[in-house]
């Protein structure tokens, strides 16, 4: 008999959509599942005191993944609050593409201290590093997608251009 694991957290999109208010809001609550769940996951407050000493190494590995994980989606919430304050009109679209970046490199995972945690908490980085990238996309979509479209000064040159020759 073969079981069918169903993954707990939802799997990466084949490709980027525009980005508009709905999809904002979906991916915030999202974040937000997702950061309680961190938040839950590596609270450290009496796990310590349980693990022997013998398990340094896995104490040390719970928390160095425990502070990317968790800088990960503090990243990805912070684009999405920027998002949805431009959507709300709190930010100029100038404000977002100078301030509203994802981070390049949001703290990898270790892959040999990922094999000292339990399989949940494997589960939970993978995760968060998938909607990480969904969101990298996202971003990476929308960024290119406007950058297709003249810019205000290549636009101002062309009209200069035209008003000079008639």
């Amino acid at each position: 008999m073969q079981f069918v694991v169903k993954p707990q957290y939802p799997l990466a999109m084949a490709e980027p959509a525009t980005i508009n208010p709905r999809i904002i809001e979906g991916l915030y609550c999202e974040a937000l599942v997702l950061s309680d769940d961190v938040r839950h996951r590596f609270a450290l407050s009496g796990r310590m005191e349980q693990a022997g000493e013998d398990e340094d190494l896995a104490r040390i590995a719970l928390s160095c993944e425990g502070l990317r994980t968790t800088t990960r989606m503090m990243h990805a919430l912070a684009w999405l609050l920027n998002h949805r304050a431009y959507f709300m009109g709190e930010l100029s679209e100038f404000q977002l593409r100078r301030y509203g970046r994802l981070t390049a490199d949001a703290g990898t995972s270790d892959a040999d201290q990922l094999c000292l945690l339990d399989a949940d908490t494997r589960e939970l980085v993978a995760a968060t590093e998938r909607f990480y990238a969904r969101l990298q996309r996202l971003d990476r979509s929308w960024r290119q997608r406007d950058s297709e479209e003249p810019s205000a000064i290549t636009r101002l040159r062309e009209r200069l251009g035209k008003a000079v020759v008639n």
